[in-house]
C-alpha cells in the first residue's frame, strides 16, 4: 500500500517535532513525492547527515511503500 503526502509529512514531524514539512505528490498517484524539511535540528548537520535524519523518519519505507523521494533539508535561516 502506497503512503500519502499527510502520513509522510507526520512521519517526518514525529522525529522533528516543530519541523516545516512540506511534501508533494509529484505525480499525483502516490509513486513519488518531493518533500522539503526545515528543521532547527538541522544546525550544524551538513547535507548528509540531514538527510539521513529524515530517512530515519521514514523507517525504511523508501524502495517500497515510498518508491522515490526527492528531498531538500535546511536549517532555518
Amino acid at each position: 500500500m502506497a503512503l500519502e503526502a499527510p502520513q509522510i509529512k507526520e512521519m517526518i514531524l514525529e522525529i522533528l517535532p516543530g519541523a516545516d514539512v512540506q511534501v508533494q505528490d509529484m505525480r499525483g498517484d502516490g509513486s513519488q513525492f518531493a518533500a522539503h524539511v526545515v528543521s532547527d535540528e538541522f544546525i550544524g548537520k551538513n547535507r548528509v547527515q540531514q538527510h539521513q535524519m529524515v530517512y530515519k523518519a521514514l523507517k525504511g519505507k523508501i524502495g517500497g511503500e515510498l518508491h522515490a523521494l526527492s528531498l531538500q533539508t535546511s536549517a532555518p535561516e
